[in-house]
């Protein structure tokens, strides 16, 4: 699915510390849908696909039209420092936290990350 490719593309992230936002943003070609605007924040899950996918399922629990995680994840919220600016010239503040993720699934697939998480404690 087209979508999910770009879900991929645009919200996971493996492996990616907080100064890299804009670097990893640039690199993916994350900017406003069609413009070339800087998009205001881009949050990225610190985790491999077939470990999010399963959110869509399982792993996940009804949240109005979406299906949030059971399980947190780490994050890395990037966060547009230059409002207004486009490619190139996007730059981020990077911040991280731990939390339970809401992405809207279509056919089993995640194709859209909801940028109303919910923050759990640390400690949690």
């Amino acid at each position: 699915i087209a979508r999910y490719k770009k879900f991929i593309n645009q919200h996971i992230n493996g492996k990616m510390s907080i100064k890299q936002c804009d670097a990893v943003i640039s690199m993916r070609g994350i900017s406003k849908p069609d413009s070339n605007e800087c998009k205001e924040t881009n949050t990225f899950i610190l985790a491999r696909p077939k470990q999010v996918k399963p959110v869509c399922g399982r792993a996940g629990e009804p949240y109005g039209q979406m299906r949030k995680s059971l399980q947190p994840f780490h994050v890395v919220v990037c966060t547009l420092k230059n409002q207004g600016a486009r490619h190139p010239r996007c730059q981020y503040n990077g911040s991280s936290r731990t939390t339970r993720i809401a992405i809207r699934c279509e056919q089993g697939f995640p194709v859209h990350f909801d940028s109303d998480i919910v923050v759990i404690n640390e400690g949690y």
